[in-house]
């Protein structure tokens, strides 16, 4: 499922207009028609044509844009292959008398709300449109719905500076089509009255593509900004709707095919997608029954290092092994320093060990533990391992960095690089010169706290545009980028990314990143591409924890990583 920034979605517009050759005004019919078929959901009149998916969006069944053929044919055709109310007799009875207040702004997004509002009418429910500036202000199709819908007997009340207030206790509820994605900055009056009005109403409000005063690319969000129960996203999701805390106000997600066919987004070099069920099976091969040969042995499968745990932390390292095993390799090694392997004594039994020696260093005082284990000696068995995951619950010491510089440096297997290993690469000054060179797939995980470190930047300004963080960062370092959190993004060097859709907040608990890793890794070592195992083992991740809550008695807020593990 494709997740577009404004610009990408104005090209895509106009290519369906210029070439395709589906007027604008069939355009704005269609989304009107899929805004009214949310209302009448909320009001409980019938429900969505879009099929419901994971991490609170909906989406068509067939992609973004899929009903390209049939939303052309204009008002006959609803999302989904449904026909509208062509006439009094097939109007919707009400189960009561509702009343809905559409808020539609001088742009293209109040041309969405007029047409929606003619729809409701048709389907049965009384409606007002509140036009937020005088109506000479409109233009273009904005105008011309604004005139059908007068001709169609929709009521249309002055909202701008010099109308009369609004008498909100007359209506069931709210539908946003103030600003659309051109919008830029905080809105200003008349809008801004009517946005905190409309929340201080306490009604339920549908927002049309986007709540008015959230960012259609990052997700910040103005003030004022409409809190929505739900957002129809018009064609394809829009990039702010998956970020915090955009996401929250943007409500329940449906995503309403309008006529843009989605080969337009392919053609247009759309490079972030929301990962569902879907586009796990079509985009990251997944299959869910992972069939697997007949003559195949424990090698098939790879065989991964895991680098990881201290005498503090054993835990990391083993659930990041049990990860690794419960992903699919054939074979999991855990490499620790020779002395902390007595700790290691509840493994499970399928998890190998490898001992490894400690040598101090004459300056250092440290004669045990991974400050006193060579480069060499765990270069030595990483290079023949399909894959290596190091740092959970390495610990640091002095000189560290250093150390894992060498090991980027010579060994040559796919790398999956992890908490405390990712510290030690932010505190090298001189690690953008080194990482990007490599010869080999490396995948890097941090949370938006290693990540800030990383760029050298305040927390808060990695979590303002958390998809354009990830992307830039893989591209200028040659790396893939899993920048962990709610609703986690793999970038990928090449411009790619995707936005996860499954997991919960029970997932924020200690273990859980230490599971990823493992995860990722193992999936590496069975030969997906780097891209595809870091998108994919976010992807299984959060399924497993979904998993998990529900069979937990206290549901996701009892949620322990180890869960996350047995349900892979």
């Amino acid at each position: 499922m494709f997740a577009v920034t404004s610009e990408e979605m104005r090209r895509l517009d106009r290519r369906t207009i210029e070439e395709i050759g589906i007027p604008a005004m069939v355009l704005m019919e269609n989304a009107g028609r899929a805004i009214a078929e949310e209302v009448l959901r909320l009001a409980g009149r019938g429900g969505s044509a879009a099929v419901r998916e994971g991490g609170g969006v909906q989406g068509a069944a067939a992609g973004s844009g899929a009903a390209g053929g049939a939303a052309a044919a204009g008002a006959g055709a609803a999302p989904g292959g449904e026909r509208a109310a062509a006439g009094a007799d097939s109007a919707l009875p009400a189960r009561r008398r509702e009343r809905w207040l559409v808020l539609a702004g001088k742009g293209n997004n109040g041309g969405d709300g007029f047409a929606a509002a003619r729809h409701l009418m048709e389907a049965g429910v009384a409606v007002d449109v509140a036009l937020a500036v005088p109506a000479a202000e409109l233009s273009g199709e904005a105008a011309a719905q604004a005139a059908i819908a007068a001709r169609f007997g929709v009521p249309c009340l002055d909202a701008s500076a010099s109308g009369a207030p609004l008498q909100w206790e007359r209506y069931s509820g709210v539908v946003d089509a103030l600003l659309g994605t051109g919008a830029a900055g905080a809105p200003r009056e008349p809008y801004a009255a009517l946005i905190r009005a409309a929340n201080a109403s306490g009604l339920p409000i549908v927002a049309a593509d986007i709540p008015s005063g959230m960012d259609a690319d990052t997700g910040a969000v103005h003030a004022p900004c409409i809190r929505a129960a739900s957002t129809v996203a018009l064609a394809f999701l829009k990039r702010g709707l998956l970020q915090y805390p955009g996401a929250e106000y943007a409500g329940q997600i449906t995503v309403a095919p309008i006529g843009i066919p989605s080969r337009l987004a392919r053609e247009e070099g759309v490079a972030v997608r929301y990962v569902t069920a879907q586009t796990a099976a079509e985009a990251l091969s997944l299959d869910p029954l992972r069939p697997r040969a007949a003559d195949t042995h424990k090698g098939t499968y790879g065989h991964v290092l895991v680098a990881a745990g201290s005498a503090a932390m054993m835990g990391a390292g083993l659930l990041s092994a049990s990860a690794a095993l419960r992903g699919g390799s054939g074979l999991v090694s855990w490499a620790l320093p020779a002395s902390l392997t007595p700790l290691a004594v509840n493994r499970p039994p399928e998890l190998m060990l490898a001992p490894l020696t400690e040598t101090p260093a004459p300056a250092s005082a440290d004669a045990v533990g991974w400050s006193a284990v060579a480069p060499q000696a765990l270069r030595e068995l990483a290079n023949s391992r399909s894959a290596m995951l190091i740092g959970p619950g390495l610990g640091r010491w002095a000189g560290d960095s250093a150390w894992l510089r060498r090991i980027w440096e010579e060994t040559a297997c796919p790398l999956v690089v992890d908490a405390d290993a990712l510290n030690m690469l932010a505190d090298a000054q001189d690690f953008r010169t080194w990482i990007a060179p490599a010869n080999r797939p490396a995948i890097l995980t941090p949370h938006p706290g290693e990540m800030s470190r990383l760029l050298g930047i305040p927390t808060a300004e990695v979590q303002r545009d958390r998809i354009g963080s990830a992307i830039r960062f893989a591209r200028e370092h040659n790396v893939v980028l899993v920048l962990k959190g709610a609703r986690t993004v793999t970038a990928l060097p090449d411009g790619r990314a995707y936005i996860n859709g499954t997991g919960n907040p029970g997932m924020a608990t200690g273990g859980a990143g230490d599971v990823l890793a493992g995860l990722i890794a193992s999936l590496l070592a069975q030969g997906y591409a780097a891209g595809e195992a870091a998108a994919l083992g976010v992807y299984l991740h959060g399924a497993a924890g979904d998993r998990a809550a529900q069979l937990r008695p206290g549901g996701s807020a009892s949620l322990l990583a180890g869960d996350i593990v047995a349900q892979l």
